[in-house]
């Protein structure tokens, strides 16, 4: 599981921030902390499915936004990646475009890749998973596994871009979170 710890420097703000009463002024920052978690989030799916062959609903199930609230005075939002398998770090290469072969298995795991051969492998398990024999014998067969969600958003690549969105976007949101609630009075 990957989780993000962004800290902002938020003097710009702090000024208007201070003149609220102690309730509005939560309910302002909690308003623009979901509202950046969300940005980051749909940024993080958009970075990983630009560089990874993986479908935007499978990195959405294993991306959750944990909201921050003004009742409980939890002003963070955890933002997290997660294995489809708890615990586990790894996803079968058949959801990576797999495709059988003479020679045995193709995939294109990166978009700017081209295919790769995993020989002698083979698509079983009603084309949900690509199995490879552990050594000369029948049996056993051991599934063929590459990196999962987490490890894909780990790259400093796509790390940077979300985090670069996360900085721009809380100074704007957290203006327009205040400027919101102040124009209606609560």
């Amino acid at each position: 599981m990957i989780r993000l710890d962004i800290r902002s420097d938020l003097r710009a703000v702090q000024q208007q921030l201070d003149r609220l009463r102690a309730g509005l002024r939560d309910r302002v920052i909690s308003a623009a902390i979901n509202k950046t978690a969300d940005k980051a989030k749909a940024e993080m799916k958009r970075q990983i499915t630009s560089e990874f062959a993986i479908k935007a609903s499978d990195v959405g199930s294993q991306t959750r936004v944990q909201r921050a609230s003004a009742k409980n005075l939890q002003v963070f939002a955890t933002l997290e990646a997660f294995g489809k398998r708890r615990g586990k770090r790894s996803r079968n290469v058949a959801l990576f475009r797999a495709r059988q072969t003479k020679q045995g298995v193709t995939v294109q795991i990166k978009k700017s890749g081209g295919r790769k051969i995993i020989k002698h492998a083979w698509i079983g398990n009603q084309g949900r998973t690509v199995f490879m024999r552990d050594g000369k014998q029948r049996l056993p067969i051991k599934p063929v596994e590459t990196i999962d969600v987490p490890q894909m958003f780990n790259t400093k690549r796509i790390n940077a871009a979300v985090i670069a969105k996360i900085n721009k976007d809380f100074p704007v949101e957290l203006a327009r979170a205040f400027k919101a609630l102040t124009r209606r009075g609560q």
